[in-house]
Parts: structure tokens; C-alpha cells; sequence
């Protein structure tokens, strides 16, 4: 305390109060100190450095105290009237937790009651880490003399013996021989008024120069709106799978996520593991290695999805009941977000009220991925059409990559083990054939199987929808072919009813193959516009496939989940959407990797 220069003494009319030197320019004080600053000038002296006089000082930061006793945001910042830092050294903090860990350490604060000008000592302790009102930690004085925190210590520095700060007096709550309280506000509630000051204050386990690296980050960010960095996923990355959840609402910034894991959460890894992640997102330091290298078995070439599901199943509690499990695969494991037992008419809204916050468990640096795992008569549900919210119009399906998926086949151990091994095949090659299953086909169901079998299909086309075509969809979704399209509305028309059973189209450029032969469906039997040998302008199912295969080709069937999406969105914007051949598009796209585990359903079917 000795050398403590930073304690200064505030003026402003006929209130005198404490403050404290934070920089070289910047003092902490109380708001109601300076409540009069409308009409009295504020003066700011230091009595362990009587030679600087009388300094001007303005109001910059104010808590928003409205002015009553009980009022919360009782700080304000003031800024001396200085063309330079004034010679004195600022203040040092404590760690923001110090004043209230036991055995609570012995406090002192530098005020300046009546009749002492030049100031004098209180000697008090906390009472308890209880905030009163989440705003105050309530003091007692260290000795039943001495001292008592009175008018004159109101934004005094709260010191331990060795000068670290760790508070502000802010109010006495009595000076009888019986009563000698008073209240003070913690460090972390004076970073919610002024969060500048969160950079002063030492983080336990975290260096200077990791803390300014934090910071620095921030502003960074800041500068960088535009760049999309969601507060909620970098928060819920650095607390981990069995920290506090977010709060209500979730964060508006990434500085309010930071702050709140450096004041809120236990956890002394978190922050360091909130720095290095955002650094990684910044391109900065890279981000901590706390994943597992993927092994032979589950690395991939395309892009490593992050899941979030929304499955749907019967209840067993009626015809109408369903059961509606939302959640979100990280690091390899399902993180269960809600699950509840709705009426059919009842699921949008819910998946709405979820999707958002199943997002937020995804790492910040994830390519979020929304499955719908459904019941087979539920597949051609317009769930890439369901609004994203109330608030929001947009379609799930042009907000997010959005595919579907068969329930029964998801939990289906011999066609994810068939599956996982054709993905393996396909992550080593580019673009893909699309088996077509044209319009009106008079192949039969064991024929489709085995062609798709025989040809190693990675991809089918339907030409109509799962309605019209049932017998042969069931065998697509029998058989370990990973993706199938279809359009969800439609029906077969009366044109192809004597067409021959469908082939294989390769994914080249309509109009690039042969002009017959049996690989060419759309040879000399079959007439078509010209430059598309399968496209009738008649048929509507077939200029569908000609004109998906076009759009597919050279896609490899990592990507397509997002090359649907920019078709969505393409079709979306046409001037008659209606009309867009990919207004209705259906994708349904199977990786088992990226569902390492199905797990059980969260709830009883009948709970």
C-alpha cells in the first residue's frame, strides 16, 4: 500500500468520494459521485501525489445507476483532461474470484470521510461469494473497531494487503457499534458495466500475453461482422459436453461469450480453449488438438459433415402421435438437444424451436449438415420447404444443407456396414452415374435390384415420385445405394407406358453419349429433343432426369448435399419458382460415418 499512488480522491459540487487509477488516463469510481457533473465541474486529485494538483476529469463510461440506493450500475468511468498519461502507475488486479475464496482475505480500502482530506484506511472481508441481487457482495468490517465504511469510501478500490485490487465500495449499510456493513461491487460486475476492464484483470492459468491475444481476437472479430462466427457453437466448443449450458437466449457477440466463460464457468481450461479455437477460426494460432486423428475407417475425402438430426417416428400412442428427437453429432457423439411426443401437426413448429440451439452444439468450424430421419411414408415431406421460424422464412432447405434419410435403413446394421464400404469407394473419385428409373418403367423390382447391384450404384434417379413408383423406391432404399433424388411431385404419364425398362445414364452432358445402344435409353425408340437423347418434351418425369443428370455431373457425392442446396436456392429466386425443375428436388443422402453411433430413442415409444 505504500506505494499506491493510484488512489485518488473525486469531487464534483459537494460530494466527495474515492476512485481509482486503471490506465494512464482512466479512473473507476461510483456513479452517484459524480451525479451532479450536469452542473459541477469533477475535480480528481491524488493525495500520494499531491504535486500533480487538481485535475479536470469527464464522465465516459456510465453504469446506467438511476439513482436510488438499491439502483444496480453504480459505476462510472472518468477521463482525466490530459494531453499525456499522467506519471503514476495504475492499479493491479486480483483475480476477479480472490476477494470471496476462502478463507476470505482481510480487505482495505483508501476513502475520504469527513475530515480527512487526505483520506484513511477501512479494514473489512466479504461476507460471503452470495451476490446480493446479483450485483453486490455484502462487507463486513475485519475488526469490531476501527474504521467503518462510511460516506467518502463510495468508489474506493477494494485491496488485499499486497495492493491487487479486487472490487469497488460502493455503499455503507451502517456505522452503529452494532452494524458496520457496507456493499461492494465484485470485478466481474464491474466488467458487465465497463468491459475494458476485462482486459486489466489476470485470468488464473491464463498469461498476459494470452490474455491480450484474447482480446485482440475479439476485436478482430469485431471488426469482421460479416464473417458469421457463432458465439453459441465457439461457446458450447470451450465448456465442453459437460459444462453449463448456454444461457437463455444465448449470446448476441463473441466478447459476451468470452466473458461470460471467463466470469461464469468453473472450468479453468475453458478460456484457453475459447482462445485457441477463435484463433483457429481467425486464422491465427491454430486451435487446440483435442480431436482424435481420424483412423483408416473413417477418414474421408469429402467433406467431414456435422449432423444435426431430427428424427421422427411413430409413438405407439396413436395413429397421430409422434415422437420428435432432435440433436446434434460432434467429435463422433450424439449430443441429445429435446425430444417430445407431438400430434403430426404439431412437428414443424417444434423442429423450428430446435434447430437453432441443436446448431449451437456443433464445433464453430463444423459444415453443419440437417438430416431428417424419417418413416418411409414420411420421405417426401417438404421438410426443405418448412420456414426456419417464425421470425425467419427462409426455407431449412436454402438455409442449410438438407437432406432426408429412411428410418428403417439408418438403424439398419447390414446396409450401414454395405454403405460405409461403398462411401470408401466413392471418396476416391470425382463425379458419379445417376441410375435412372425412368417414367412409366416396366422393370420390375428384383431387375432394379439387381442392376443396382450389378452396376455398384451410387446414385438413383427417380423420375416420379415415391407415390407412383412405390415398389421400385422400396427396393432403393433396400439396397446400399447412398443417394437417391426424386422429385417430390408428379406423376407418370400415359407416354412412356410402352417404354422398355430403364438403363444406366452416365452423369455426362446430355447429348455427349452415343446415339443408341443398350447403355442409351433415349436411343432411336425413344425420341427426344435435340442435344438430350432421353429428354421428351412431353414427359415431364424424363426431362426431370435429363436435366438432374446434367446437374450433377462431375459432383462428387461428398459435395451434394451442398449442391442441392445452391439449387434450392437457385430455384427459390427464379421468377417462377414453381416452374424451376429443382423447386421440388428431394435428396436423400446416406453416410453412416457421419452417424458413428444411432443410439437408442431418447424416450420410451409410449412414454
Amino acid at each position: 500500500m505504500r506505494g499506491a499512488a493510484w488512489h485518488a480522491r473525486i469531487a464534483c459540487g459537494d460530494v466527495v468520494g474515492s476512485g481509482f487509477l486503471v490506465t494512464g488516463r482512466l479512473l473507476l469510481t461510483c456513479a452517484h459521485v459524480v451525479r451532479k457533473r450536469g452542473r459541477y465541474p469533477v475535480t480528481v486529485s491524488f493525495p500520494h501525489a499531491r504535486e500533480l494538483g487538481e485535475v479536470s476529469a469527464t464522465v465516459v463510461v456510465h453504469g446506467g445507476w438511476a439513482g436510488a440506493d438499491t439502483d444496480p450500475g453504480d459505476v462510472a468511468v472518468l477521463e482525466l483532461a490530459v494531453d499525456e498519461d499522467i506519471p503514476l502507475a495504475p492499479a493491479r488486479f486480483a483475480p476477479h474470484d480472490t476477494a470471496y475464496t476462502e478463507p476470505y482475505p482481510k480487505l482495505v480500502s483508501y476513502g475520504f470521510p469527513q475530515d480527512y482530506d487526505e483520506g484513511t484506511l477501512a479494514e473489512f472481508q466479504a461476507v460471503s461469494a452470495q451476490l446480493i441481487a446479483g450485483e453486490w457482495l455484502e462487507l463486513v468490517t475485519w475488526h469490531g473497531h476501527g474504521q467503518p465504511i462510511v460516506d467518502g469510501f463510495s468508489g474506493a478500490a477494494a485491496t488485499l494487503p499486497d495492493g491487487r485490487v479486487v472490487g469497488m465500495v460502493t455503499a455503507a449499510l451502517g456505522t452503529s457499534p452494532e452494524v458496520r456493513k457496507g456493499r461492494m461491487l465484485p470485478l466481474d460486475v464491474l466488467a458487465r458495466y465497463w468491459p475494458g476492464l476485462a482486459e486489466l484483470v489476470p485470468v488464473a492459468g491464463l498469461g498476459d500475453d494470452d490474455l491480450r491475444r484474447l482480446y485482440d481476437l475479439l476485436r478482430r472479430a469485431a471488426a469482421d461482422p460479416g464473417a458469421g462466427h457463432d458465439p453459441n457453437r465457439l461457446y458450447l466448443d470451450a465448456v465442453g459436453p459437460f459444462g453449463p449450458p448456454l444461457p437463455p437466449g444465448g449470446f448476441p457477440s463473441l466478447r459476451a461469450a468470452a466473458d461470460y466463460v471467463r466470469w461464469e464457468v468453473p472450468d479453468p481450461d475453458a478460456l484457453p480453449r475459447f482462445t485457441d479455437r477463435l484463433a483457429g477460426l481467425l486464422g491465427g494460432r491454430p486451435a487446440l488438438p483435442d480431436r482424435a486423428a481420424p483412423d483408416a475407417a473413417t477418414e474421408r475425402a469429402g467433406p467431414a459433415w456435422s449432423p444435426v438430426v431430427v428424427e421422427i417416428d411413430h409413438s405407439g400412442a396413436g395413429p397421430d402421435q409422434v415422437t420428435v428427437e432432435v440433436s446434434a453429432y460432434r467429435d463422433g457423439r450424439r449430443r441429445p438437444v429435446g425430444a417430445r411426443r407431438l400430434p403430426r401437426t404439431g412437428v414443424r413448429a417444434y423442429v423450428q424451436s430446435r434447430i437453432d440451439e441443436a446448431v449451437a452444439h456443433l464445433a464453430p468450424d463444423a459444415d453443419e449438415l440437417v438430416t431428417f430421419v424419417l418413416p418411409r411414408e414420411w420421405l417426401n415431406e417438404a421438410v426443405a420447404h418448412w420456414e426456419c421460424g417464425a421470425d425467419d422464412s427462409t426455407p431449412l432447405g436454402c438455409a442449410y444443407p438438407l437432406v432426408v434419410t429412411d428410418r428403417a435403413r439408418h438403424h439398419s446394421g447390414r446396409l450401414r456396414h454395405q454403405l460405409r464400404k461403398k462411401w470408401q469407394k466413392l471418396d476416391t473419385g470425382g463425379g458419379v452415374e445417376v441410375h435412372r428409373v425412368e417414367c412409366g418403367t416396366r422393370e420390375r423390382p428384383p431387375s432394379l435390384r439387381k442392376r443396382l447391384w450389378d452396376g455398384d450404384a451410387p446414385l438413383a434417379g427417380f423420375a416420379a415420385p415415391p407415390t407412383a413408383t412405390r415398389p421400385l423406391f422400396e427396393v432403393g432404399l433396400t439396397v446400399p445405394v447412398p443417394v437417391l433424388l426424386w422429385p417430390r411431385t408428379g406423376t407418370p404419364c400415359a407416354v412412356h407406358e410402352d417404354t422398355p425398362r430403364a438403363e444406366t445414364a452416365r452423369t455426362d452432358t446430355p447429348g455427349a453419349g452415343d446415339a443408341g445402344g443398350s447403355g442409351n435409353p433415349g436411343g432411336p425408340g425413344n425420341p427426344g429433343v435435340p442435344g438430350s437423347p432421353h429428354e421428351d418434351a412431353s414427359c415431364p418425369g424424363t426431362a426431370f432426369l435429363d436435366r438432374l443428370t446434367a446437374a450433377v455431373a462431375d459432383v462428387p457425392p461428398a459435395e451434394l448435399p451442398r449442391h442441392i442446396m445452391s439449387l434450392r436456392l437457385t430455384a427459390e429466386a427464379a421468377d417462377e419458382p414453381e416452374r424451376h425443375w429443382a423447386r421440388h428436388l428431394q435428396l436423400l443422402w446416406d453416410d453412416p460415418r457421419c452417424f458413428p453411433e444411432t443410439g437408442a430413442s431418447l424416450h420410451s415409444p409410449v412414454a
